[in-house]
């Protein structure tokens, strides 16, 4: 499931997104808009600045706008960033691997095998959702 956090960064995107090009957005507009906690959703600002997702400008016009092109922002990319891995365990994952105490041969694990082909097929549905998909639907 996806935190409480991930849909919220995702429903701050899809409002940025479906502004014009040149529009900024105050944090006041954005958590209205979209139904999200003002104090919790400038966290989640600064985490998608953080990770380049979008950019600010400061003073009485500041806000915030899209700094990555809305049909380069998959799910995975979100997911990743508030929720860390795809995968089911670590050892099944890419970028977060981590080998399992209590396996004895990972190479015959039929659980680890089974959980690599969950999270290829899940990646590659995220990987495919864009926030201009949604934005479209």
């Amino acid at each position: 499931m996806l935190s409480q956090k991930t849909k919220y960064a995702l429903k701050a995107l899809l409002y940025l997104a479906e502004q014009d090009v040149d529009h900024i957005s105050k944090t006041v507009e954005i958590a209205e808009a979209a139904s999200i906690p003002k104090k919790f959703l400038e966290q989640i600002l600064l985490d998608l600045k953080r990770g380049h997702f979008v950019g600010s400008k400061q003073g009485k016009l500041g806000g915030y706008y899209l700094l990555k092109s809305k049909n380069e922002i998959t799910l995975a990319d979100i997911h990743r960033l508030f929720d860390g891995a795809i995968a089911l365990l670590p050892c099944a994952s890419l970028n977060f691997y981590e080998r399992c105490s209590d396996c004895v041969d990972e190479s015959e694990c039929l659980l680890r095998h089974g959980l690599i082909t969950i999270r290829e097929e899940t990646l590659k549905a995220m990987q495919g959702i864009t926030i201009a998909s949604l934005v479209k639907k």
